[in-house]
């Protein structure tokens, strides 16, 4: 058999995304045939690989495993890691799935909303990657009154010093009087809430409501549910065309 990087193999198997996967051999989580997995290192398959004291795969070789996607409505207070760093309920644990799944990219603690989650590691490092553009929408609520001004500057870009970064133009509409929907095409640790204090404003409230042609719409607070075939269709189209328009809107 060929051999592939064990990050990408265990990624292909749907234990998580690669660059998790590099992060658990790192950590002396993953073993081949006995010993410490180490980081660049290729497999084919047939060794006896285990994640976490989990056996990947078979021992007569890869199994196949149903491709999984969930969309999920995130509660705040919830986090999309496992680490034991942080004692609040994971979204792994909230949705109780009878599969291994995990969160594609992550939406932090205090927000709510649309989260993907699956078992296929190529998927999700396709959505991840932030040079491709892929839309992501929000709604969001400040401390204070907005005003034109305060939506001209997020849409043409704000200068982040403690990143330095400047984002990157984007869409962003008034909704309220306190509230506004932006559209995103990267992915800054905490961006919006960064955008928004460089600018005096405090973030009361953000929820996600979109990520590419997949809506939140009415899901629940915990819930989740399966994508359609259509959209999972669809997904692949943009992904496979870099065609993510947001002409769904």
């Amino acid at each position: 058999m060929v051999a592939i990087r064990l990050n990408k193999y265990l990624s292909e198997q749907g234990v998580c995304s690669r660059r998790e996967a590099d992060r658990l051999i790192e950590a002396g989580e993953v073993t081949i045939d006995g010993r410490r997995a180490v980081v660049g290192e290729k497999v084919t398959g047939e060794e006896l690989i285990f994640c976490s004291g989990k056996l990947v795969g078979g021992e007569t070789g890869p199994r196949k495993i149903k491709a999984v996607l969930l969309a999920v409505n995130k509660p705040r207070g919830v986090v999309c890691t496992t680490s034991d760093k942080d004692r609040a309920p994971n979204v792994v644990e909230l949705v109780g799935y009878p599969e291994r799944i995990y969160p594609i990219g992550r939406l932090d603690k205090d927000s709510e909303g649309l989260l993907l989650m699956t078992n296929q590691g190529e998927l999700a490092n396709q959505i991840i990657h932030a040079g491709n553009l892929h839309e992501k929408e929000y709604l969001v609520t400040v401390d204070s009154l907005i005003n034109e001004a305060f939506l001209k500057k997020m849409r043409e870009g704000v200068e982040l010093k403690e990143l330095g970064e400047i984002t990157r133009p984007c869409r962003v509409d008034w909704e309220g009087k306190r509230t506004f929907r932006i559209v995103l095409t990267q992915g800054m640790n905490r961006q919006i809430r960064r955008m928004c204090e460089t600018l005096d404003y405090h973030v009361v409230a953000l929820k996600r409501i979109r990520i590419m042609n997949i809506h939140l719409g009415k899901l629940n607070p915990g819930d989740y549910r399966n994508v359609t075939w259509e959209e999972w269709k669809e997904l692949e189209r943009r992904l496979q065309e870099g065609n993510d328009d947001g002409s769904d809107n």
